[in-house]
This record gives structure tokens, C-alpha cells and sequence, in this order.
């Protein structure tokens, strides 16, 4: 039924792990019939309810489907979205740090930077055939991307990281490519690669970013596209900095015809260098978001690329929505040129909230992540039982599975909404909550 892969596991999330493995290496194709469940139980010497709650786990994030009596099969073209229900939804005196929203009181206000938007636009109101990006818009955009060592290339404007990383993606891989991801990484990644018909690989990593070997072995094995983080990775807050930078600048020489995707959507709210690596390779794009500065409501976001990555997105874009709004656009130049937002004191206030709270961690002898950015990555040998736990302790927290491929499991906290007060007893339920766990960079 299988083939010559074999489905490996004691435990529900390692059988899920195992099957995500064969999906994601092409050994298990679309279409592929899984074994019966008490058939896969019986071959791995576990209880069959072992085995429905891992095929739960794969139904819930969109890699298998379930036809009654024909039974459960991989998906041709997995749904979208099946991470995001992996969430812990908190109920009255709870508190909850599994959102992975900024601080709304570190966000600016807005009235002022729409009312000087609409103020330009009732002298120049945008109309079809207008270019799709504002000129202020491109020309202020362009400059942070050259003051960060960004390489030259057009700007285009897009409704988020995700949107634009999807339509680089989509303009230059067909379905069927592998596409290599930070493992563990955001979980909207995740979803999507499937989601276009693209199979992930899982790439390791560690609190540099991912691992240079683990990146040429994806790359090695056929990879056509590269998606990675430059700061504030979620879940584990990783940074690339200037010596893996080099390493991973090295490896992608080697395969100079691989897609590069950059993600910087910490812009804003870091205060470490940003380390491209864009120029590595012949095509590339390179992604920033205001949403975690400015706000995630207003949905825009920065791309800039290599000639026909840059052109291949705008025009399909231009046979879809067209163009960002032209007043959302005005109204993120206002919010950079205005000062709305003093990026070092935000950066500042996200980094004491998680500075203390790894430390609170370390000193009750549990491990934890976050270099930058908002959310600490906590690994733990049991994420289900640690999540329970925690919750019933007065804390909602977001599941490890929200995030992983064939990570190690963990739990990610958001510091956003922490007070100094709270992180002597967040520590105690953290260290209460998680057991013996696998170190962050398995490999």
C-alpha cells in the first residue's frame, strides 16, 4: 500500500511526524491510501487510538483526507489554513500569550497619517491606470532597503508578508516543486507551501537561523526555493547574524538557481542588524512588513527582487486586485516619515519583557529561545500535556504543532501583553508545565 516507505512511531506525534515526513520527501504521494488504522496499530505495536489521533493531526493541518470506507489518503492539494486552529482559545481569568500579537500600546495612532492620506487623495484621487506604487511609497521604502544593504531592485507593495511571499512562490515554482522552510517556522508558511500545490522540506535550525548544513542538504536533494527569516523568527526569535549569514551566503553559491525568499518582518521592532542574503542566488526576493510596528491591520508590506521575480509579481498582480490601496500607502509613508513610531524604544520594550523571561527560565533550569522579537520558543517533551497544564495554571499558550514539521515539540509564549509582575509565576507554570525536552537545532 506504501510502497517501500514505512510509517515509524510510539506515539501520536511521531507517527503524524513520520507520515509529514514521507509527504514532504515525495515518498508518500498525492493520492498515496494510508493503512487502516488498527492495520498501522497493529504494525507498530500501539493502541489504535494512538494511531486515530495522529491521522486527526494530519486531517487538522491539511496533509491526509478521510472518505469513509475508502479510507484516508494523502491529499492532492492540502487545505489551507489547518494550522490556525491548533489554538488554545482562553477563557475568562485566563491569560493568553498564544496569539503572536504586538503590543497595542506600542502601536501608533493612526488618525493623523489617514487624515493627511485622505488629504492627498482628494487632490489626487487614485484611479485605474495610475502606477500600482505610490512614489513616495517606493522611493521611502528603497531607502530603508539601501540603508539595510538590501540589493537594488524595483518595490512593490502587497497586502502583507504572506500575500507577497505567496505570489513569489506562485510566479516562479509550479506544483509538485519542494520548497525548503525554517522547521519550526510560522505556521501560515507552513499551511501555504501545500496549499499552492508545493511540497515543504524541513530545514533546522538554531538561534543563528538555520542550520548551513541542514540547508545544503535540502538544496542538495532538490529544493528549488529557499524560505527564510532574517530576525524575530516565529516561533524561536532567531536572528541571522554576520557569521551564518556568510555560511549561508557560501551554501546558496552553490545553487545559484534556487528561489531565495527573505522574511523581515521584525523590521521595526528589532534592534539587530538585518545580515541579507539576498544576491546569494540569480533569483531572490526579499519581503518587509509594517504590520508588527505599525499594526496588522493595515495589511502592507514591502517586496523588492531580482527583474523578473519583481515583474512576473506585479504583473499577475495586476490581473488580480491591481494595486495596494492608494491610501494605505500614503498612510504608511506619512506613519515613516512622521516618527509615529520610535523603533528603538519598541525594540527595547519587546526585548525587556523577553530577556527577563528567558532568564526566569533559565534560573528555574528550563530552556528557552528568543533572541528578538516577541515570542520565547520553550522546548518540552510533551506540548499537549504542557499546554493543559498551563492553561488549568491560568495561561493559554500556542502548541508547538502550530509550527512544526518534525521539530522537536515546544510551546511559544508572546511576551506582548507581559508586565514585570508576571514573570515569576508565568516562570514557576512554565517550569511546573514542561518536562525533559529536545534542544532547539536537532539537526
Amino acid at each position: 500500500m506504501l510502497g517501500e516507505y514505512r510509517i515509524v512511531g510510539r506515539r501520536a506525534a511521531e507517527i503524524a511526524a513520520s507520515v509529514e515526513r514521507g509527504v514532504g520527501s515525495g515518498e508518500l504521494a498525492p493520492g498515496q491510501v494510508l493503512p487502516p488504522m488498527r492495520e498501522l496499530a497493529q504494525l507498530l505495536g500501539v493502541n489504535p487510538h494512538t494511531v486515530a489521533a495522529a491521522y486527526r493531526t494530519l486531517r487538522e493541518r491539511g496533509v491526509i483526507e478521510t472518505a469513509g470506507r475508502r479510507g484516508s489518503r494523502v491529499r492532492s492539494r492540502p487545505a489551507s489554513t489547518a494550522r490556525g486552529s491548533l489554538r488554545v482559545e482562553a477563557p475568562p481569568g485566563v491569560r493568553d500569550l498564544g496569539t503572536g500579537n504586538p503590543d497595542p500600546a506600542l502601536l501608533p495612532a493612526l488618525g493623523e497619517a489617514f487624515a493627511a492620506a485622505t488629504d492627498a487623495y482628494a487632490r489626487r484621487p487614485g484611479m485605474y491606470g495610475q502606477p500600482a506604487v505610490e512614489p513616495g511609497f517606493a522611493a521611502a521604502a528603497r531607502a530603508a532597503l539601501d540603508a539595510d544593504g538590501v540589493p537594488e531592485g524595483a518595490v512593490v507593495a502587497t497586502s502583507g508578508s504572506l500575500d507577497a511571499i505567496e505570489r513569489v512562490l506562485g510566479a516562479q515554482l509550479r506544483p509538485g516543486d519542494t520548497v525548503a522552510v525554517e522547521d519550526p517556522g510560522w505556521g501560515a508558511m507552513l499551511d501555504l507551501v501545500p496549499a499552492l500545490g508545493l511540497r515543504p522540506v524541513p530545514v533546522a535550525l538554531d538561534d543563528d537561523g538555520p542550520l548551513p548544513d541542514a540547508v545544503e542538504r535540502a538544496l542538495a536533494a532538490g529544493a528549488r526555493a529557499l524560505v527564510v527569516t532574517d530576525r524575530a523568527q516565529n516561533p524561536t526569535g532567531a536572528v541571522i547574524g554576520a557569521a551564518r549569514a556568510a555560511e549561508l551566503r557560501a551554501v546558496l553559491a552553490g545553487h545559484r538557481d534556487v528561489l531565495l525568499v527573505e522574511d523581515d518582518h521584525g523590521h521595526g521592532i528589532v534592534d539587530l542588524p538585518l545580515h541579507p542574503l539576498a544576491g546569494a542566488t540569480d533569483r531572490w526576493a526579499f519581503v518587509r512588513s509594517v504590520a508588527k510596528a505599525y499594526g496588522p491591520d493595515l495589511r502592507v508590506a514591502v517586496l523588492t527582487g531580482d527583474p523578473v521575480t519583481v515583474d512576473r509579481v506585479s504583473g499577475r498582480q495586476g490581473l488580480g486586485p491591481g494595486w495596494v490601496s492608494t491610501l494605505l500607502q500614503r498612510a504608511v509613508v506619512h506613519l515613516w516619515h512622521s516618527g509615529a513610531v520610535d523603533q528603538a524604544e519598541v525594540a527595547r520594550a519587546y526585548a525587556e519583557r523577553r530577556d527577563a523571561l528567558v532568564r526566569a527560565l533559565a534560573d528555574r533550569g528550563v530552556e528557552a529561545h528568543g533572541r528578538s522579537g516577541m515570542n520565547v520558543w520553550v522546548p518540552v517533551s510533551d506540548e499537549t500535556g504542557a499546554v493543559a497544564r498551563l492553561l488549568h495554571a491560568g495561561w493559554a499558550v500556542a502548541p508547538g504543532a502550530r509550527f512544526r514539521m518534525v521539530a522537536p515539540q515546544g510551546i511559544r509564549l508572546t511576551v506582548s501583553p507581559l508586565t514585570a509582575a508576571d514573570l515569576a509565576p508565568l516562570a514557576d507554570a512554565v517550569a511546573a508545565a514542561a518536562g525533559p525536552a529536545t534542544p532547539l537545532g536537532y539537526g
